[in-house]
């Protein structure tokens, strides 16, 4: 049995994860999704890490699964627990050193995101349109009541590891990302990780929009043969 650790983005809560999650139980997996101290001002990315470390407690079998922003948090916790695989799903993949405020500049996501717009069509303040375009409008008027403030305090500092953790680490890139373009992306993951992502159907909300589909990829990376091969 596998232990998904799944590693929130930014200003939401846990219940993004509830039909993957239910999808890996389902498939007799085990699963952890805490919430984020987001909204505290006193919490910076350490104490991220401290509420999953702490949410885990002595289970094993780990497969870290960070979404968005989640990505600057998973890799501390794989300093402090026997991580076995590390995926990033449509991570903001960070680089030692580097405030997370400041990962919009450095990696050049202004201008792609302003090239997507174009190509999409979409008016810059729709965030319904960014966000929600695959996602069922049952779900997308839920997922409305589950946001968070998010605190700019682990936005300001440095991230401190000095190199990437010495984990496996695979990345699903989601094609039809509208917040994190697909090419934009590919760029970011080979520069900073050194690796090639692997490609999976839908938008930057994919554990709402494809949970099964999610599931199974999961399930495959982590090695579980009842998933099947991949599409």
């Amino acid at each position: 049995m596998t232990t998904f650790v799944f590693v929130s983005g930014a200003g939401t809560d846990s219940w993004y994860w509830h039909l993957t999650a239910a999808e890996l139980r389902a498939r007799g997996h085990d699963v952890v999704a805490p919430d984020l101290p987001c909204s505290d001002d006193s919490a910076g990315l350490a104490e991220y890490a401290g509420a999953v470390v702490g949410a885990v407690g002595d289970r094993t079998g780990l497969v870290v699964v960070a979404h968005s922003f989640g990505a600057f948090t998973a890799p501390l916790v794989c300093e402090r627990l026997p991580v076995e695989l590390l995926v990033l799903l449509s991570g903001m993949v960070p680089a030692p050193g580097e405030p997370p405020g400041d990962w919009w500049a450095r990696t050049g996501w202004e201008r792609a995101r302003r090239e997507q717009d174009e190509r999409d069509g979409r008016a810059p303040d729709d965030d319904a349109a960014l966000f929600f375009h695959d996602v069922p409008p049952a779900l997308a008027a839920e997922a409305a009541r589950h946001g968070r403030d998010q605190s700019a305090t682990p936005f300001a500092r440095p991230w401190p590891p000095a190199a990437w953790p010495a984990v496996r680490t695979e990345f699903l890139l989601c094609r039809h990302d509208r917040f994190l373009p697909a090419e934009f992306m590919r760029r970011v993951v080979r520069e900073r990780l050194g690796i090639t992502p692997i490609e999976i159907d839908g938008g930057h909300l994919v554990a709402l929009s494809r949970p099964r589909e999610l599931a199974d990829q999961l399930a495959r990376l982590a090695g579980d043969r009842s998933a099947g091969p991949a599409a």
